[in-house]
């Protein structure tokens, strides 16, 4: 998504584990002096009643709406002139997968940011929910040397963000203090630093790239090694570190920026500098010195999706790449996302180019889109794409201010989980919504022609009354 503070977007999550923590403190502190106060329940000696269905087939949901009821309630929004004229849209049962409304849903349209849906469901399959990713230094060539190498940890940042953030990433600054601690150990106080960002190939744009993306902000080049997701945070602005919507330029060369950041924190930590750090690669099962690991994919991909983070979505869509056997380029790794998918139940309805949905050269069909949301409702491996979903007026990419779709609100208001997606001239939003009946659908909305790029604003605005409309009715 070409878009517009992660602190914000989370800070529901942070103030649910201060709470837990606080009455964790509580009961605690309580336990010594009361313990003996309190009266503890026994355990029963066998079940008090029998492993019965909790709510009856069918009482947990409401009737079905109708094709009719949809397409009477979608027709105003989707027929706004800002859309232009290739406007698709489906609305299915997640429950049975049953089709209550296609317009076009089979037909290939330019996805943005929802193909990051997809990037999302290979990396949990193929990789699992507690994958990390690991940053190294290594020792050198020679004995006064040392090598940054490059883990693909797309949420590594030069410094600790502030306690509210979710997730903590791995920091250079811990790396640093680790190795200036080992390097001391071996009474080796002066090295030259050398970075290795071979794991990843190719070329570091994709495909249908513009380079505006990396001066607007939207993007850096993708290599192996890099911090804050490339952001320049000098300037006077240190907080864009920690800032995924602001709109200042990118770093040109990632890797380098994180190695010179490396070098500075290892000077601070008492360790000589000798010369500038120079790209090199590690030598083959070299001896590590230190490393640190990133969260768990899980919490990335909740990351990712809420805030329609482009870096670590083509991370990630490497990441398949290399554990599929597949080059870790744009184009290895798309292959592997899409045999990735094709194995899930996704065998149609989607091309791509990158992980992110920033070119104009990917493709994804609204049914698509609808069937990967079907699998992370079925599958617990990837249950933690709907975790990030944004939710419409508290949260990421819905949330006030953050991106195109974020004056969304009545009914829908709370009640629909989204990933966004526009560039220039295309807008679309696929999630699942309870709507008036209680009855939890899925659906995709998308257009590609939009008129101008002046219209994306009403364009998206007529996206977010598609999804307010289908919040709100009972549609029979």
């Amino acid at each position: 998504m070409v878009r517009r503070t992660r602190r914000a977007a989370l800070l529901t999550l942070a103030m649910i584990n201060v709470f837990t923590l606080a009455a964790g403190i509580v009961v605690s502190r309580m336990l010594p002096s009361r313990l003996a106060a309190l009266r503890v329940p026994s355990v029963a000696a066998s079940p008090v009643i029998g492993p019965g269905t909790v709510l009856a087939a069918g009482t947990e949901r409401g009737p079905l709406p109708t094709a009719s009821g949809l397409r009477s309630a979608l027709a105003a929004p989707l027929s706004a002139a800002a859309l232009g004229p290739d406007v698709s849209a489906l609305v299915a049962d997640p429950a049975t997968g049953q089709v209550l409304l296609s317009e076009r849903g089979s037909a290939l349209a330019t996805p943005a940011s929802t193909a990051k849906l997809a990037t999302s469901a290979a990396a949990l399959a193929v990789l699992g929910a507690d994958a990390r990713f690991r940053t190294r230094v290594v020792r050198g060539a020679t004995a006064d040397s040392i090598v940054l190498v490059g883990g693909g940890d797309p949420t590594l940042a030069v410094n600790a963000y502030p306690a509210q953030d979710y997730p903590a990433p791995a920091t250079l600054a811990d790396l640093a203090g680790a190795t200036a601690r080992a390097l001391k150990a071996q009474h080796r106080t002066t090295v030259g630093v050398g970075y290795d960002t071979s794991l990843f190939t190719g070329p570091l744009l994709a495909p249908g790239w513009s380079q505006s993306y990396v001066s607007t902000g939207n993007v850096t080049p993708i290599v192996s090694l890099e911090v804050d997701q490339g952001r320049l945070t000098g300037a006077g602005h240190p907080e864009d570190s920690d800032d995924p919507y602001n709109l200042r330029p990118r770093a040109t060369d990632p890797a380098a920026m994180a190695a010179a950041s490396f070098a500075a924190l290892l000077v601070a930590d008492g360790i000589h500098i000798t010369g500038t750090p120079a790209a090199q690669t590690a030598r083959p099962h070299a001896a590590a010195l230190a490393s640190v690991s990133s969260p768990p994919l899980s919490a990335i991909v909740q990351q990712m999706l809420t805030e329609s983070n482009n870096v670590i979505a083509e991370d990630l869509a490497r990441q398949v790449a290399l554990a599929t056997g597949e080059p870790a380029s744009f184009s290895g790794a798309a292959t592997a996302m899409t045999a990735e998918l094709r194995r899930l139940g996704v065998s149609t309805g989607i091309r791509l180019v990158d992980g992110s949905g920033l070119s104009g050269q990917d493709a994804i069909a609204p049914a698509t889109l609808v069937k990967v949301l079907e699998l992370a409702m079925a599958a617990p491996r990837l249950r933690p794409l709907l975790a990030g979903l944004p939710v419409a007026g508290f949260s990421g990419t819905l949330s006030a201010g953050q991106s195109v779709f974020s004056g969304i609100g009545g009914a829908a208001l709370g009640s629909v989980r989204a990933k966004t997606g526009n560039l220039g001239t295309v807008t679309a939003l696929a999630g699942m919504v309870s709507d008036q009946s209680g009855t939890m659908l899925v659906f995709a909305f998308m257009a590609d022609q939009i008129p101008a790029e002046g219209m994306l604003d009403a364009a998206a605005t007529a996206i977010d009354e598609a999804a307010v409309a289908l919040a709100g009715c009972g549609c029979r």
